[in-house]
């Protein structure tokens, strides 16, 4: 039985243009309340991830009191951030001390020459770190000028107070956001769907269970691949013998869940390697060959073992069909094409094999026999 087309009149033309007018504003309008939107959208991200923990205490703990729940969600999120922090923190803080320590020490000796630096670092050194930059306000003479410079920095640090008092607000009335929301999170979760018109509900709770199972097992292959490459990072930059390695890792590996943002650990890294060479009076070039060493070894194994093992077997890609959406999104949307890159391929095959090709993607091809 062939579907008659539906001729695109007057009347539906006109509906269209309203129900675009429509989008365009709701847009428009999210805009305009983002900054009284945000909290509610970080709470609800994570009474998302802290919900399955809640669950966990309700119903394999059998603990009756969804309040008790939270509590003790929280308390075990918190127990773990908190142990992790006794552990990498004060190591960091006494390292950071001691490398200020260095960074002093070459700033104030009249001979800082140092053979195993490049020329032009220790310049660019001097100039950022020389005290005389911090003398340069206190010999300045005009008054109005002094108060010229002041003016600014006075204003700003008013704003910045002000800013600081709105964030504290915000965050308060972001944690009431989640309790709440966590309290009765069955209702919010599927109380959306009576929104929709009926006819129409149907496919958009279609939609929106594939896209949240998709993003939901992307999550976690990602959060697999940043954890690995939080402890390869760590374990080479301790074999090079760099200042805090497991933090400086620790912090690559979280910037790394989004593919390929972890170049930006390159900096803090280049900034250790030069302190440990002042410290240590090791070559700096040869520290920093091992630095990109670290990097090319690390990047070749999570391009093509983590990422395709791991992301591979959770969205069900192929290596191939992994790196090449990883490009091809990366390079049509930038860091925003990196995140949705393997849950938007997935969803797309998906959709494919479902409606064009008249299969169902989740029977396997054994089953179909």
């Amino acid at each position: 039985m062939t579907r008659q087309k539906k001729e695109i009149n007057f009347d539906r033309f006109v509906r269209g243009l309203i129900a675009l007018s429509g989008f365009v504003l709701l847009y428009l309008l999210i805009v305009y309340l983002s900054p009284v939107l945000l909290p509610f959208f970080i709470a609800w991200l994570f009474a998302y991830m802290l919900y399955p923990i809640v669950r966990f205490f309700e119903v394999k703990c059998r603990l009756r009191s969804r309040l008790l729940s939270i509590i003790l969600t929280l308390g075990l999120v918190g127990g773990i951030a908190t142990a992790v922090g006794m552990a990498i923190v004060p190591a960091f803080l006494d390292e950071m001390s001691h490398l200020k320590v260095v960074a002093h020490n070459y700033v104030t000796n009249d001979n800082n020459e140092i053979k195993q630096i490049p020329q032009q670092l220790q310049e660019l050194a001097k100039t950022y770190l020389s005290e005389e930059k911090i003398s340069e306000f206190i010999q300045q003479s005009n008054v109005q000028e002094i108060i010229q410079k002041m003016v600014p920095k006075v204003w700003g640090l008013l704003r910045s107070t002000a800013g600081i008092v709105i964030s504290i607000i915000s965050s308060l009335i972001g944690i009431l956001y989640f309790f709440f929301l966590l309290i009765d999170y069955e209702r919010y979760s599927e109380g959306w769907k009576k929104l929709i018109p009926h006819k129409n509900r149907s496919t958009t709770v279609q939609v929106v269970g594939d896209v949240e199972r998709n993003m939901n097992a992307y999550f976690r292959g990602q959060a697999l691949v940043a954890l690995s490459n939080c402890i390869m990072f760590s374990i080479g930059f301790a074999l090079l013998g760099l200042p805090v390695p497991v933090a400086l890792g620790i912090f690559i590996g979280i910037i790394s869940f989004v593919p390929y943002l972890q170049l930006i650990g390159f900096i803090p890294a280049t900034l250790l390697a030069f302190l440990h060479s002042l410290e240590t009076g090791q070559n700096f070039w040869l520290l920093m060959g091992g630095v990109c060493l670290v990097y090319i070894v690390v990047q070749i194994l999570q391009d093509t073992i983590v990422t395709p093992k791991v992301m591979g077997k959770i969205m069900g890609l192929r290596p191939a069909i992994v790196l090449l959406s990883l490009t091809v999104w990366g390079y049509m949307l930038g860091v925003i094409g990196l995140i949705i890159a393997l849950p938007m391929t997935t969803l797309l095959i998906s959709y494919y094999t479902r409606y064009i090709q008249q299969t169902d993607p989740t029977v396997q091809p054994s089953d179909q026999s």
